[in-house]
């Protein structure tokens, strides 16, 4: 009988899974992971690069650049296991509303090397909010699915931690 030490008996993490049973022409696969885009502080992982058409409260106009870590956790000292690149803009004049262009490129075991893109409106005041999976790289090539994204916490420089609950749908290679 092998004896276990108390780090083995505990299992780690598990961001990504799959769903099908490997058989069919395409595989199902579940990501589970959080976004931090932190726009604050002395390293910001996103950019304004356009300002508002006005000084409303939607912010509309504003174009931001991003290149944000994923985590397994909403911890942001958690493991890293990709980054989200790419861009969000206010589109709405009446309401908060981003329209998010976004590759979601991991870093981490199986799906290393592989990315998601995921474009979309993202109506942030949502309490959750779903966007589309439009394509992908590597294992996801040619991927579609959704992604159902919950805001975890947010502050006044608007840093925020959105945790994301992605399906993907993607041919066999």
């Amino acid at each position: 009988m092998a004896v276990l030490s108390s780090s083995a008996q505990q299992p780690p993490l598990n961001w990504a899974r799959r769903l099908d049973s490997g058989d069919g022409p395409e595989s199902v696969t579940n990501l589970q992971f959080y976004f931090h885009d932190l726009p604050g502080g002395k390293n910001p992982t996103a950019v304004q690069v356009v300002k508002p058409a006005s000084s409303g409260t939607t912010f509309f106009g504003a174009v931001v650049m991003a290149d944000d870590p994923l985590t397994e956790s909403a911890d942001r000292s958690s493991k890293v296991i990709g980054r989200a690149q790419g861009m969000y803009a206010a589109a709405g004049r009446s309401e908060i509303s981003l329209l998010m262009s976004m590759s979601y490129g991991f870093t981490d075991g199986d799906y290393d090397g592989s990315s998601l893109s995921i474009v979309g409106r993202n109506r942030a005041v949502d309490p959750t909010r779903e966007l589309p999976v439009l394509g992908g790289t590597g294992v996801f090539r040619m991927a579609r699915g959704y992604a159902v994204i919950k805001t975890v916490s947010a502050n006044a420089r608007g840093d925020a931690v959105v945790h994301y609950n992605v399906t993907v749908y993607a041919p066999r290679l």
